[in-house]
């Protein structure tokens, strides 16, 4: 059996079996109050957690540059780039 096989089963088996205990915790037994709210209180945490950490990351992180200024550095970039093969090509013809 493939190792990936055996992992997708046993996921299938443990989901089954928290489902089934999720179920009886909620319907059956005498915390039933208690898991509900524990769930909510989860869930609500996730999500408001979640949306902490996206206020986090766009609170620190740096603005990205204009797309002028992008676009001078390239073309300096190519204008040194132009330069240097003039001064090679220069070089070379008068060898």
């Amino acid at each position: 059996m493939h190792r990936d096989k055996a992992i997708g089963i046993g996921l299938v088996a443990v989901g089954v079996v928290g489902i089934l205990l999720y179920g009886w915790l909620v319907f059956f037994s005498p915390w039933q109050t208690f898991i509900l709210q524990l769930t909510a209180f989860v869930a609500v945490a996730a999500v408001l957690g979640i949306l902490a950490w996206v206020g986090y990351a766009l609170a620190t992180t740096p603005p990205p540059k204009p797309i002028e200024e992008i676009e001078r550095e390239v073309q300096k970039a190519l204008e040194e780039i132009e330069r240097q093969m003039r001064e090679e090509s220069t070089q070379q013809t008068s060898q």
